[in-house]
């Protein structure tokens, strides 16, 4: 029996296949394994999407796929295991919730390696621009900005004082003059 899977996270099918896609059961850490340590030296915390796998490196980030209800994640490796036969993946408690795999305890999944650089919505074709042409009324009172205004009232209220103090004309002190009585 041969089964394709869909592309996961809206890559094209090229890109899904270029990628080693691992099918297999899913399970995920009991909260009873709040703080303790992992393989990779990390505590656990029943929050973080993290997970645990057999063969990927401490901090992979990799993305799991739900194909029963469409949900995925993307957690990162911190520990080992998991060692029951079937399964290729424990999720931390938080991980397996939002996969919708809390109730069921184990479920079928798709795992594959997360591109480190992902940009939401970045186009993919060169989009041309078109050059467009913008003329302006300058005669129209909404269209002429009334910042323009004020910063030419300001510039103006501050040149005038510069100008007084250059106008004023200096004082000069009378010459001693003998008093008019005594020669």
């Amino acid at each position: 029996m041969l089964f394709i899977a869909p592309p996961l996270f809206g890559g094209g099918w090229g890109e899904a296949s270029a990628q080693v896609l691992q099918r297999g059961k899913a399970s995920f850490y009991a909260k009873k394994f709040h703080g303790r340590k992992t393989a990779s030296g990390e505590r656990m915390h029943p929050d973080s999407m993290t997970c645990a796998h057999k063969s990927y490196p401490f901090g992979t980030m990799l993305k799991v796929y739900n194909p029963a209800n469409g949900r995925s994640v993307i957690v990162r490796v911190t520990d080992r295991g998991p060692f029951i036969r079937g399964r290729i993946i424990d999720l931390s408690w938080s991980a397996a919730k939002q996969l919708g795999i809390i109730g069921q305890g184990v479920a079928t999944v798709f795992v594959s390696k997360a591109n480190t650089f992902v940009v939401p919505f970045l186009p993919s074709d060169e989009i041309e621009i078109p050059e467009l042409e913008l003329e302006t009324n300058d005669g129209a009172p909404a269209l002429h900005p009334f910042w323009k205004d004020m910063k030419e009232d300001q510039l103006k209220a501050q040149q005038k004082p510069q100008q007084k103090v250059q106008q004023k004309p200096q004082q000069k002190v009378p010459a001693k003059t003998p008093p008019k009585g005594k020669k």
